[in-house]
């Protein structure tokens, strides 16, 4: 499958004469000129999750969408084939990207840049030919600083996600039906076949018992 990544890129004013630039997909090399931001810890140390965006940028598949100030990232989202553990990336199905990790820097997230970059993502016409989804799994919530509960959480994280088309789906994943605020998410290109969410439909749904 050939890959292509349209660039987009908008500006978001967020004080006085200052711009917040969101763009992407950005090429390994672009990234690699800038900085990131020490707020960007969620997954691991902020040096080595950048590392890992740089990483992601380099494969085949992977897109980087990011926000920034000047040149000092302050947020991103990862897309990517979905992880070989996980039961997604089952019989290597070349339209299912995974979007990996959002994450915004914690003084920066209160400008709705959550939203922006899932957007911004979603309007490459090259989308359309993909079934992303995205697990949401509570225990990767910032909960300490955003003062809510897992349920105010999970609403929060599922109208963000739905401004990028993303839907909750039904599923029997043992990870996502361990807690009831997990959920799956996905967004259907419109390009995707019959045949093609046929198969999506039999990663959902793999424990079926027959009598």
């Amino acid at each position: 499958m050939k890959h292509i990544k349209t660039f987009i890129s908008e500006s978001v004013t967020y004080s006085k004469d200052k711009e917040i630039i969101i763009e992407g997909p950005v090429s390994p090399d672009d990234l690699k000129q800038m900085t990131f931001d020490k707020g960007l810890d969620s997954f691991r140390v902020p040096k080595e999750q950048f590392e890992a965006l740089i990483e992601i940028a380099e494969l085949p598949e992977g897109r980087i969408i990011i926000c920034r100030i000047d040149q000092h990232i302050i947020g991103y989202t990862t897309y990517l084939y979905p992880d070989p553990l996980e039961r997604w990336s089952d019989g290597n199905l070349p339209y299912i990207l995974e979007l990996g990790a959002i994450e915004l820097s914690l003084n920066y997230r209160k400008y709705g840049l959550g939203k922006k970059m899932l957007k911004l993502a979603m309007r490459s016409p090259e989308m359309e030919d993909f079934i992303v989804i995205t697990t949401e799994y509570y225990w990767h919530w910032d909960l300490k600083n955003s003062g809510l509960d897992v349920y105010q959480y999970q609403k929060v994280m599922h109208k963000m996600m739905g401004a990028g088309g993303l839907e909750v789906f039904a599923t029997d994943d043992p990870e996502i039906i361990s807690h009831p605020a997990n959920s799956l998410m996905a967004r259907i290109g419109k390009n995707i076949k019959q045949e093609q969410m046929e198969a999506f439909d039999r990663l959902r749904f793999m424990n079926r018992f027959f009598f």
